[in-house]
């Protein structure tokens, strides 16, 4: 027999709170064996019944109160142990699949978003009412099944249960977030039809799912239908007005809401505050803020995350100090923002100080707060800092190792990033959809496809594929490996594409430089999918900076004002980079003065803009950004040492070393040292770069030894490029493409076809004869040592020439060589090979019509130049023209090309006009091209000896005479020629007067 047992025995079992995971299984054989050996009562079942039911409803409750990162995953397991112990205590008592224990049970399931269990309960129940298909379907939305709740909804109808307005408002919000307002539509039939339009949850789901498709004028239909709109009808209608530019509609709308007599709540203004914060409107978040009597920690959080989100760190870090002041207490929320806005600052002081906070409010341990303590340490550099947090924290759930990964990830440690996943797998995590987020996000930033592919592989197998969040990790990561064929594939069988989708496989096209394909998925994005955000302006304005293409850079512009961003930190640094490579650097400057706040990348990008052609403003731009707070990068340093390419700049140059030496970023950053190599190069202070060389720690790059072999050769000191070359070789340092290309150019300025020939061995020895790059330098070098044959023959075996460069350097050595036919015929085999020529092509192929006396087709050439390939002629090419002309003897007609000209003639001009007025014996306007030429060049001998010469064979020796005392005067002096001969030992050099 039973014997009577105590009631509040089974409840206090079953609602058990325990911090230890052994507390978590429960003795199930006691709790049967006191139910057995209970005293008898007179329906002891009833009892039970009754027992169970109130355990399970008040569990159910505890769920519903939670929120996300309230609990730890372990604490929140123990809800749905408590689930299986009522549902088997049911199940052993033999109360069936039916009433209101069962449905309680499915109820608790499904909060606790347990799909298998939820769909077993579910299944076996006999008579499934409203209830039961209301916590199904509420399973399927919470776990982010959204077309599952959708299928439901059309079963529940199948079966003849009829909906209720929560039924209407669960369905409603699945097709919210699909994105498929046609079955939204249908449902608000269905709540039209049975009479449901006016209640509360129906009203605020419709208005929301129109507002959320971007329908304003339907959703203010259903707001208008009503007779008395609820309070969260007027916040989501205003929100909506906001959304779509209507900021002034917005505010009336609130107005109205007052005069109705509808205090705003606190949630209403937390609602409006908000929608303005997600727009980036923070001005009128601010005046609003300031109008709510009583700020709760809610909208201080809004103030605060909104801030740290548009790039305004320091602003939301003075809300934080201002909410402190105010007496309100912190939350997980806040600090969780602030700390955010901290890592964007890198301010690791100010991080430690909340660290602090948060250890006082025993919030160090809370998910949000401890992963961006992990993130904040990051950020800041601080690895040892991070991993100290993560490693003290006693229950460590997949969103620590997730931000751990991630921080790892950032700082490029890519072997800790592969250790530490290893590490979560061995203490037996199981890798969720958002553990390969991070994963593949590391990836992505250290460009590992080899690793990505791996993981894709177990994505597969796990079924994770199909995760909106997943997907789009994979197409990022594909996308910034280079691999746009894999990321475009996957990109497409993405079926609910939001921003992050669109962004990745954009930004992937902007950095490989595929230009034509970002902007046509910028228009589909445009017509089909939802509103550009920050990153997608500030991409495809990349893009056009790429291009170059400054009309629709304008277009872009209007775009980024039209969504309220031309003014945010990142839309507003692309702005600014945009105008500046498209030369319109005072279009950039006036959106950087209209800024509310400045970063580093957006004075960066200014600041190469005016180093090119202002350098006084853009060191100005520097004591702007260091008056600001702000430090200065290596990029800054790199654009303002590039802009120092003469003598005159180099002052300048030697302080910014001496900042680099002080703040000890020289020898941490190649490219830095190699633009103060650059530097001291273009000032022509040659002892300065050898010095600055030398002080580089051994074993030295490839690329520091290029870029002193190229400065060397800049500079026309050939000979010590070669023997810099020769010791980086002695120093078992391998050359690269780059550094054979300047070597063999080095060869070419000295004529040495020997060393040209040892260097030529190397390459083939390297496997770089094969390199398009390196074979366009051996033409030229061959070409230019007088061996021809062997550049035509080189040319002839090249497997690819696809580059403009190889063949212009085999017609450049043609026409300097005299072989003006073959240097044509090349040309034509290039046209017809749909290759685009440019104006070096152009050069040579004027040069060889020069050589050979085709006038004709001289003269279609250049008109073909100008007129069909739009290239504005260079001076190189005029005097071309005029050698070609005057060459022939057509004098006259090279001196009217010359009066033609809309800009002014330089010496090389008039030298060509008086080598051609020297060769046909036209004193008359050989004086003329000589006058001009002593005026631009009074120095020059040549002008003179020129001129003397064309006296000299009409016999005018007067004339000479006079020449001769006027050098004499004017101290000018003839140079010797010289040449020499090269031989192993030494080198025989010939001097003639």
């Amino acid at each position: 027999m039973m014997k009577s047992m105590p009631g509040s025995l089974l409840l206090d079992v079953l609602g058990r709170q325990s911090s230890r995971s052994i507390c978590y299984s429960f003795n199930l054989n006691q709790i049967s064996q006191e139910l057995i050996h209970a005293d008898p009562i007179p329906d002891p079942r009833h009892h039970i019944y009754g027992y169970l039911l109130e355990a399970c409803l008040r569990q159910s409750k505890k769920v519903q109160s939670r929120r996300l990162f309230d609990e730890m995953p372990q604490r929140l397991s123990q809800a749905l142990i408590t689930g299986n112990l009522i549902h088997s205590q049911s199940l052993k008592f033999g109360f069936g699949s039916d009433g209101k224990l069962e449905n309680a049970i499915l109820d608790l399931y499904a909060k606790c978003g347990d799909m298998g269990f939820t769909e077993r309960v579910f299944n076996r129940l006999e008579k499934r009412d409203v209830l039961a298909w209301n916590s199904f379907m509420s399973m399927y939305s919470r776990i982010g099944l959204f077309d599952e709740v959708v299928k439901s909804y059309g079963l529940m109808k199948n079966s003849c249960v009829t909906p209720n307005q929560f039924t209407y408002a669960i369905v409603l919000s699945a097709c919210t977030r699909l994105m498929t307002i046609s079955i939204g539509k249908q449902v608000h039939c269905d709540v039209v039809k049975m009479g449901f339009g006016c209640h509360s949850f129906c009203e605020s789901s419709l208005i929301d799912l129109y507002v959320k498709h971007h329908s304003v004028n339907d959703a203010r239909r259903v707001f208008d239908e009503v007779r008395n709109p609820v309070l969260v009808s007027w916040t989501a209608m205003i929100a909506a007005y906001i959304q779509i530019g209507l900021a002034e509609d917005a505010v009336k709308m609130f107005e109205n809401m007052q005069q109705a007599c509808h205090v705003p709540d606190q949630v209403a203004f937390a609602t409006v505050i908000g929608a303005f914060v997600n727009l980036g409107r923070l001005k009128e978040a601010c005046n609003l803020f300031s109008q709510m009597p009583d700020r709760n920690n809610v909208v201080w959080n809004l103030m605060i995350s909104g801030h740290a989100k548009r790039g305004y760190e320091t602003e939301a870090i003075m809300f934080f100090v201002n909410m402190k002041k105010a007496g309100v207490k912190s939350t997980r929320s806040t600090l969780g923002s602030v700390l955010s806005a901290i890592a964007g600052l890198e301010a690791l002081d100010i991080g430690r100080l909340v660290h602090s906070q948060a250890i006082k409010q025993g919030l160090d341990c809370n998910v949000y707060v401890g992963s961006s303590l992990i993130n904040m340490y990051a950020k800041c550099k601080r690895l040892t800092s991070a991993r100290d947090v993560f490693d003290t924290l006693e229950e460590r759930n997949v969103v620590f190792w997730n931000t751990m990964l991630g921080g790892y990830a950032q700082n490029g440690l890519a072997n800790a990033v592969v250790d530490l996943f290893i590490n979560m797998k061995e203490c037996g995590l199981q890798a969720d959809e958002f553990t390969y987020t991070s994963i593949l996000s590391a990836c992505s930033c250290l460009g590992s496809s080899k690793m990505g592919c791996q993981l894709h592989s177990i994505i597969i197998k796990k079924n994770f594929e199909s995760n909106l969040f997943v997907g789009n990790a994979l197409v990022d990561m594909y996308a910034k490996s280079g691999s746009l064929t894999e990321a475009r594939q996957l990109f497409e069988l993405i079926q609910n594409r939001d921003n992050v989708s669109w962004n990745a496989i954009i930004v992937g096209y902007v950095q490989e430089e595929e230009e034509d394909e970002a902007f046509d998925m910028f228009r589909r994005m445009m017509l089909d999918g939802p509103a550009p955000d920050e990153v997608a302006l500030a991409s495809v304005c990349s893009a056009c900076a790429n291009m170059k293409d400054l009309d629709l850079g304008k277009v872009l512009h209007c775009l980024t004002v039209k969504y309220g961003l031309d003014t945010s930190l990142y839309a507003g640094s692309s702005l600014i980079d945009m105008y500046v490579k498209c030369g319109a650097v005072a279009a950039a400057s006036e959106i950087f003065y209209c800024m509310p706040r400045w970063s580093v990348v957006s004075l960066n990008a200014l600041i190469a803009g005016y180093a090119q052609s202002n350098m006084e403003e853009a060191v100005n731009l520097l004591q702007i950004m260091q008056a600001d707070g702000l430090h200065p990068s290596e990029v800054t340093f790199i654009n303002l040492l590039d802009a120092c390419d003469g003598p005159s700049d180099f002052e300048l140059g030697r302080q910014i070393h001496c900042r680099l030496l002080r703040d000890g970023l020289l020898y941490n950053d190649e490219v830095l040292g190699i633009s103060l190599l650059s530097m001291y190069m273009s000032c022509l202070r040659m002892k300065d770069a050898a010095d600055l060389f030398s002080e580089f720690p051994d074993p030295k790059s490839t690329i520091l030894w290029t870029a002193m072999i190229s400065g060397l050769n800049q500079n026309e000191f050939s000979g010590e490029a070669l023997q810099l070359y020769k010791e980086m070789r002695n120093h078992n340092i391998l050359p690269d493409q780059a550094t054979f290309a300047c070597v063999l150019k080095a060869c070419s300025m000295l004529a040495s076809i020997r060393d040209g020939i040892e260097v030529h061995a190397s390459i083939f020895h390297t496997g770089f004869d094969s390199d398009e790059l390196v074979g366009s330098a051996l033409i030229d070098m061959y070409a230019k040592c007088g061996d021809v044959k062997g550049s035509a023959q080189l040319f002839k075996e090249m497997h690819s020439r696809d580059d403009v460069i190889t063949w212009n350097s085999m017609i450049v050595g043609f026409a300097k060589n005299g072989y003006a036919e073959d240097a044509l015929d090349t040309f034509y085999e290039m046209m017809r090979s749909d290759m685009v020529p440019d104006d070096v092509t152009f050069l040579g192929v004027l040069t060889a019509c020069s050589h050979a006396g085709r006038i004709s087709e001289g003269r279609q050439i250049f008109d073909t130049m100008t007129n069909h390939f739009g290239i504005r002629p260079r001076m190189d090419h005029c005097a071309c023209m005029i050698d070609l002309f005057g060459r022939w003897g057509l004098l006259d007609e090279a001196e009217r090309f010359i009066d033609k000209l809309t800009f002014e003639p330089d010496a090389m001009i008039w030298a060509s006009f008086l080598g051609a007025c020297k060769l046909h014996g036209d004193e008359a306007r050989g004086r003329r091209a000589a006058n001009k030429l002593t005026e631009l060049e009074p120095h020059n001998s040549s002008a003179y000896a020129s001129l003397a010469n064309i006296y000299a064979s009409s016999e005018n020796w007067d004339e000479v005479k006079s020449l001769r005392r006027q050098m004499r005067e004017k101290r000018v002096q003839k140079l010797p020629g010289c040449s020499w001969i090269g031989r192993k030992a030494d080198e025989l050099v010939h001097s003639g007067g």
